[in-house]
């Protein structure tokens, strides 16, 4: 494997992450209002995100080793990632700018943020469908951010709906 490439695919990776970390934070602190101008450049960095997260992983030749039957599970977990994650996009039919009511139908009524959840899944599937050491490794901090996200927005939904802390001792993560 080309060494500068994983690198760089470490650097692409890690740039989208914090350029995904600020948004969040600005969205929290009312700095910056979703829209569709900010939807589009949200979607086109997690494209490049994910797209870099998997490349990573596929170039990844370091070598954790592991049974075969645990690379099969890395990818039943990629799987059911991507399941849950487009089954909560169909359900609430937007990203950034939804104004509606709480969402508690559908995967909603059993995971509160089943899209972060579904990123999780790819998050720690892809290292162990690949066996990469240094991708498992990368993985720790970016799940980590991830459950940034997921505070900010829980205290978000905290504020905007009060049946929130009923829903949320009804429903995982």
């Amino acid at each position: 494997m080309n060494k500068s490439l994983f690198i760089y695919l470490i650097s692409l990776c890690t740039f989208t992450h914090i350029i995904r970390t600020i948004y969040e934070i600005l969205k929290h602190r009312k700095i910056v209002i979703p829209d569709n101008l900010s939807f589009y450049i949200i979607f086109f960095n997690m494209v490049l995100l994910w797209s870099s997260w998997f490349l990573l992983c596929s170039f990844d030749k370091s070598n954790l080793n592991l049974p075969q039957v645990l690379n099969y599970f890395g990818l039943f977990l990629i799987i059911a990632g991507v399941i849950i994650f487009l089954t909560a996009l169909f359900t609430i039919k937007t990203l950034e700018t939804y104004t509606g009511d709480l969402i508690t139908k559908g995967v909603y009524s059993k995971i509160r943020h089943p899209m972060y959840f579904g990123f999780l899944l790819w998050l720690t599937g892809a290292p162990l469908f690949y066996g990469g050491l240094y991708s498992f490794i990368i993985s720790i901090p970016f799940i980590i951010n991830i459950l940034f996200w997921r505070y900010l927005e829980e205290i978000e939904l905290a504020k905007r709906f009060s049946e929130y802390p009923f829903y949320k001792r009804k429903t995982f993560f």
